[in-house]
C-alpha cells in the first residue's frame, strides 16, 4: 500500500494545532527555563515569543509565600497602571435608584439595583468584568456573594470597589485600574498590557503592578513574600523574571 499523498486530508492546515505547536516549540527554544531574566530582557522576550495572530495580552504570574489556609493571608488590592492594558472591561454598578444617573454619566456598562441582584441570584449568570457598589447597598449584595465571590467579582473595600464616589471608581477602571487577588494556590495573576505596547510602557505597568503587590503583603507574614515572578504572552512560554 502506497504512502498517503501530501495534501488533502493528511496535510496540516494553515493555523492547525500542528502548526501552532511548532510555533510554540520555536518560541520555547528562545527561553532558558533555568534562568531569571531582567525586566528589560523579559519584555523583549515576551514579544518575541508571542505565538498568536492577535494582539496578545502580557500576563504576570506572581507566586507568593503566603499560607493559603489563612484567610488573613489572602492578598487583595488594586492599582491604577500608568498605561492602559488595552482591554476594555465591562463595568457593572449596583446601587440605589438615586445613584444610577451618576453611574450612567460616568460610563458604567451595566447599572441596576435590587432587580439586577435578583436576576443574578436566579440565573447565576454574570456578563461583566468588574462590579462596583456603594456601602449602603452591600447588604443587598450579600445574596449573590456565593456567585460573585468565586469569580473574584464581589465588591471589596481593599480593591476600592465599594465606594461612595462612583464616578471616580468608574473613571479609574476605564483608565486601566487593576484589582487583583491571590488564588487558592497563593498566586496572583494579572494582564498588565499588550505585546503591541511600547517597551517603556510595558515596563512602567510591570513596575507599578509589582509595587502594588509588595505593598499588599500581609503584616504578619514571615519569610519570603515574593517567591517567583513569571511573564508570558497569551499562550506563550513563561519567562522567569529576576525580582
Amino acid at each position: 500500500m502506497g504512502a498517503p499523498h501530501v495534501g488533502g486530508a493528511f496535510a496540516p492546515r494553515k493555523g492547525s494545532s500542528m502548526s501552532k505547536g511548532k510555533r510554540l516549540k520555536k518560541a520555547r527554544a528562545l527561553v532558558d527555563p533555568t534562568r531569571e531574566y531582567s525586566v528589560d530582557e523579559a519584555v523583549t522576550l515576551v514579544k518575541q515569543t508571542s505565538t498568536v495572530k492577535f494582539d496578545a495580552a502580557v500576563e504576570m504570574h506572581l507566586r507568593l509565600g503566603t499560607d493559603t489556609k489563612k484567610a488573613e493571608h489572602i492578598v487583595r488590592a488594586s492599582v491604577v497602571l500608568p498605561f492602559s492594558t488595552g482591554k476594555k472591561r465591562r463595568i457593572a454598578v449596583f446601587c440605589s435608584p438615586e445613584r444610577e444617573q451618576e453611574a450612567k454619566t460616568a460610563g458604567a456598562d451595566l447599572i441596576g439595583g435590587a432587580e439586577l441582584v435578583k436576576k443574578i441570584q436566579q440565573t447565576g449568570k454574570v456578563d461583566f468584568d468588574v462590579a462596583i457598589t456603594t456601602p449602603d447597598f452591600m447588604k443587598a449584595m450579600a445574596t449573590v456573594a456565593r456567585i460573585l465571590g468565586p469569580k473574584g467579582l464581589m465588591p471589596n473595600p481593599k480593591s476600592e470597589t465599594i465606594t461612595t464616589n462612583l464616578s471616580k471608581a468608574i473613571t479609574e477602571l476605564q483608565k486601566g485600574k487593576l484589582t487583583f487577588r491571590s488564588d487558592a494556590q497563593g498566586i496572583v495573576h494579572a494582564a498588565v498590557g499588550r505585546v503591541s505596547m511600547g517597551d517603556e510602557e510595558l515596563k512602567a505597568n510591570i513596575g507599578s503592578f509589582l509595587d502594588a503587590v509588595k505593598k499588599a503583603k500581609p503584616q504578619e507574614l514571615k519569610g519570603t513574600y515574593l517567591k517567583s515572578v513569571t511573564l508570558a504572552s497569551s499562550m506563550g512560554p513563561g519567562i522567569r523574571v529576576k525580582i
